[in-house]
């Protein structure tokens, strides 16, 4: 694959250098499952606006990643997910990351697109820039890092490539419908929610 890279635990410091110039970063996680206190973390995907992607291959057992930690946290930068509550909970727990500043594709689309039920990456993706992606890979086994299989590595890349694209014309959505405040109150929630949610305490909104 073009402009796509793997490291190994952590990113390399040409890489670093790279991103920490960019005004914004596209960031997804590929897991053993849904529950960042049980199950382990083993890809992190990154892309900046040019589409350059790298793919860290984490280690069983690493629990530091000092270049990826310091782009991560660095606050002129921002970090773009899709569903960043889980992504944010994940790299926390396994890595002590405490990203940002975010924005979350999930929550924007659900902002801003109230004429649709579907605010999965996939929907969103093939609606706001016309590409199908192809989700096969999607529940595949990430614990094997050596030996990812061209398929899985494209669709980790695609997991972070488009997002750019999706948060500047969700972005655009939500101002035009006078929704961009709330959008940031939202966002200024998620280290609760993250917090919460590594705590184990479910949701607490609950009657």
């Amino acid at each position: 694959m073009e402009n796509f890279e793997v490291c190994d635990g952590d990113l390399s410091q040409q890489l670093l250098e790279r991103y920490l110039g960019a005004e914004a970063i596209a960031i997804d996680t590929e897991t053993m499952g849904l529950n960042p206190l049980r199950d382990r973390l083993c890809l992190i995907q990154l892309s900046d606006a040019d589409g350059y992607v790298c793919a860290i291959r984490v280690e069983r057992g690493q629990t530091t990643a000092p270049n990826l930690k310091q782009l991560l946290e660095v606050q002129n930068i921002t970090k773009i997910f899709h569903f960043a509550r889980f992504d944010l909970a994940t790299l926390q727990h396994h890595l002590g990351i405490v990203t940002a500043p975010v924005f979350c594709t999930k929550i924007a689309s659900k902002i801003a697109r109230t004429y649709s039920p579907q605010h999965g990456l996939k929907s969103l993706v093939k609606e706001l820039a016309g590409i199908e992606l192809d989700k096969s890979q999607q529940s595949s086994d990430w614990g094997n890092v050596t030996a990812l299989s061209n398929e899985q590595l494209s669709y980790a890349a695609n997991d972070v490539r488009y997002l750019h694209a999706l948060r500047h014309k969700l972005t655009d959505m939500l101002k035009r419908e006078e929704r961009w405040d709330v959008m940031q109150q939202c966002l200024s929630c998620l280290p609760t929610f993250v917090a919460l949610d590594l705590m184990q305490y479910g949701n607490v909104f609950e009657h």
